[in-house]
């Protein structure tokens, strides 16, 4: 880690001249190879690969250069001249590396061999790929015999359409639907959220309705760290005359302005766009009443005035109005305010807005899915859209904005615990067994498995699973109790740094590299947050000749786990990609009709979304609104004044658990991550200075003590009664019971902490 650290206030707008430092900085630190700037022109293009990075839409007609500061470093550090080799795992004790940080893993390279790791020597070291298979299909079949269910089958977002495929049979051969993967940890919500409401468990929006809105309504999302290529619709919008309205408790820069870093003239000259017309800060796990306080509105302005609510639209789609208008119209507007952190004014202003726009979108990420009322935070929003008939227009809808490239498209192709999102009928008619029907172990759920012991073996299709979950510490601990451990990787992270009894670290290849199989060249699939799938086709040279494609992987292990099924083609899949399109089709065929050829269209072809066209999937057979059971989740600690709401953040130099560096610019930190970002009154009551260290410390009924040390308080524009701090990091101050109802996913927006001093400011801290 950097030994200077900096802390100074970043006044320069999202993009420009900092994105172009920030790629010429990561692409040095990367050593990324010359193959960098050919993949680079190709990024997110007809024929060229899909960005390892976020979700975000790709245009049918792309720009210039179709990638973003973050999108630009995953590919600097995927195609990077670094490797972790032979020679590397030689030289460092398994033990001696949970020294170093995240970012030093990351750094450390490539993976260019299969590895078993060796507990009497505490090192990996080399194996074949045939004892290899082997010897994690023989423990493979020795739980079987005793249990199925006691095996874990994990999918990382960035797996392929034609790879999930695969590894979720591979799980239901096996016997169970134990297959959480990265949307456990982040949109689950979503997907349990939509399909009560509007009948699909995605968001109604297209790329191309951004043209046609006349205001986008933005909760808990940081486009500017997160999904920056998505700056260039809200810039265009802006520009053109459509409101942006922000609902964040930070200020985060990419929403305030933006500097066309694309763009010769706006770089040049330092010409910058407003972003948001109006940004109100709501407080961590206020939004449900921030949401209700502006319908709440929009109900008295239909009373005094009318022409506000769609009636007719009401009338013909939506179930469930009347109660929830009693709800809106019951609530105070003391209370709405405490619980937001809002005024009425600012309410009621964001809701005239709304009521003089003709095609809203609400947009949402994160910051309303990991709360412990996620899910009934995504439907009030669905509520607020519904009473104007913001859903099935041009320009309208819901929007949520997935993370990690590939994760919707997992769940489309069968990655779900969830049993009756998966066709099992159709597998079970096209490859001759029963698939399991009970309910699966999902992200929460496979980490209480492993603390308890019932979890017996751990299958990792890429992630970082152990540093992304909550409860770190007992995870740690617990994990080494397992059978068998299988890391399925292109780099180093925490994860691979605790084994089961037999462990196996596997490298693959990577996404941007040429997957050459028997049949000749081969490209993958993926879908975007808008459902739209793309091909990709990967065209850098592999780092190393010992790499295997994924879907070559998972047929290995398939081929030595299972009994043999003439009907399952293992070989020829893995051989040829386009067969395992087909057996997509097969099972899929309304969503995947003619695929070996729409997967190359322009832009993507487009999933099915009933809603988009007023089709309602629901109970009811129509738009269902939902009544909240309560304005904000209840905290065990009451109204306790040392009790804050912790928010876990992301950096600018981070994407997931990935770290590329220690610059968070946007926020004005460089030099460390171990920071705490503090209201400056909350500081001044808590008797905290700047530069402070000081203890989190998460509060909970269980009696357990979650702790980190070590951090610099820093004042920062954060509502009262609330604190920012960097993810992973804080994952170990989050109890497995700290998650979304409904969901499980981990409430990471609104954990209850203490902050406690440890000693006053230290030197070496650049203040500005």
């Amino acid at each position: 880690m950097p030994s200077k650290i900096r802390i100074a206030r970043y006044t320069a707008p999202a993009g420009g001249w900092g994105s172009v430092r920030s790629l010429f900085t990561n692409a040095i630190a990367s050593r990324a190879r010359l193959a960098t700037v050919a993949a680079l022109r190709q990024q997110n293009k007809p024929k060229g690969f899909s960005c390892v990075s976020c979700a975000w839409a790709k245009p049918a007609a792309p720009h210039a250069a179709e990638f973003c500061e973050n999108g630009a470093k995953a590919t600097f550090w995927e195609l990077t001249s670094r490797r972790a080799g032979s020679e590397f795992f030689a030289q460092h004790r398994v033990t001696a590396l949970r020294a170093w940080d995240d970012h030093r893993l990351e750094a450390a390279g490539r993976l260019t061999h299969p590895m078993r790791f060796n507990h009497a020597q505490d090192v990996y070291e080399p194996v074949s790929w045939e004892r290899a298979f082997e010897e994690i299909g023989r423990t493979l079949q020795d739980i079987r015999k005793d249990d199925p269910k006691k095996v874990v089958f994990y999918a990382s977002g960035r797996a392929s359409l034609e790879t999930s495929y695969m590894y979720q049979l591979l799980a239901r051969l096996y016997g169970n639907n134990n297959l959480p993967d990265s949307s456990n940890m982040c949109h689950e919500t979503t997907s349990v959220a939509l399909p009560e409401v509007i009948g699909q468990p995605v968001g109604s929006v297209r790329l191309k309705d951004f043209k046609h809105a006349d205001a986008l309504f933005f909760f808990g999302q940081n486009p500017g760290s997160n999904s920056p290529r998505m700056l260039h619709e809200l810039q265009a919008a802006a520009k053109r005359g459509c409101t942006i309205v922000t609902f964040n408790p930070l200020r985060e820069r990419g929403l305030e302005r933006f500097t066309n870093p694309q763009s010769p003239f706006e770089t040049l000259t330092g010409s910058e766009t407003e972003i948001s017309h109006r940004y109100y800060q709501v407080r961590a796990g206020g939004d449900i009443a921030a949401l209700t306080g502006m319908c709440k509105a929009l109900f008295d302005l239909e009373g005094r005035s009318g022409g506000v609510l769609d009636h007719a639209f009401l009338a013909e789609h939506c179930h469930g109005l009347d109660a929830f208008r009693d709800f809106c119209v019951e609530q105070s507007w003391s209370v709405l305010e405490t619980e937001s952190g809002l005024s009425r004014a600012d309410m009621e202003e964001a809701a005239a807005i709304y009521a003089r726009s003709n095609a809203v979108m609400g947009i949402y990420g994160m910051g309303l899915t990991q709360h412990k009322l996620g899910v009934v935070t995504v439907q009030t929003l669905v509520n607020f859209l519904l009473l104007r008939g913001n859903i099935g227009r041009t320009g309208a809808g819901i929007c949520p904005v997935r993370g990690h490239s590939n994760v919707q498209g997992q769940r489309t192709v069968g990655i779900s615990e969830k049993p009756k999102l998966v066709p099992l009928d159709r597998l079970a008619e096209l490859y001759g067994f029963d698939p399991p029907r009970e309910e699966g172990l999902a992200t929460v759920d496979a980490c209480r498995g492993i603390i308890s012991g019932s979890v017996l073996a751990f299958l990792g299709l890429g992630g970082n699973f152990l540093r992304a979950v909550p409860e770190t510490g007992p995870m740690e601990l617990a994990w080494p109790q397992m059978r068998l451990t299988v890391q399925v990787a292109t780099k180093l992270n925490r994860s691979h740094l605790f084994n089961g009894q037999v462990a196996y670290l596997l490298p693959c290849l990577g996404r941007l590299e040429t997957d050459q199989q028997d049949s000749g060249p081969q490209s993958v699939t993926i879908e975007d947050t808008m459902s739209c799938i793309h091909a990709s086709n990967g065209r850098a040279r592999p780092i190393s000749p010992h790499l295997l494609s994924e879907p070559k992987i998972v047929a290995e292990i398939a081929k030595a786990s299972l009994p043999p099924n003439a009907r399952v083609p293992w070989d020829e899949w893995a051989g040829d990609y386009s067969r395992a399109r087909d057996a997509i089709e097969r099972t899929y065929p309304d969503i995947f009709g003619d695929f070996n050829r729409r997967m190359w269209q322009a832009g993507g072809f487009e999933k099915p979304l009933p809603a988009r066209e007023r089709i309602w999937k629901t109970n009811t057979g129509k738009a269902n609104f939902r009544v909240p059971k309560a304005l904000s989740a209840s905290f065990e600690t009451g109204k306790r004044q040392d009790v804050l709401r912790l928010i876990t953040l992301r950096s600018n130099d981070q994407f997931n658990t990935t770290i590329y560096g220690y610059h968070d610019r946007f926020r004005g930190v460089q030099g460390t991550r171990m920071v705490v970002f503090l209201n400056a009154a909350d500081m001044q009551r808590l008797a905290i200075a700047e530069g402070d260290t000081v203890t989190i410390e998460s509060v909970s009924t269980d009696n357990l003590r979650r702790s980190l040390s070590g951090l610099r308080a820093i004042s920062y524009d954060i509502p009262t009664g609330c604190c920012g701090a960097y993810y992973p990091e804080c994952n170990v101050l989050i109890p497995l019971d700290q998650h979304a109802e409904g969901s499980k996913v981990p409430a990471a927006k609104s954990v209850p902490v203490r902050i406690i001093p440890e000693a006053p400011a230290l030197g070496g801290v650049a203040a500005e």
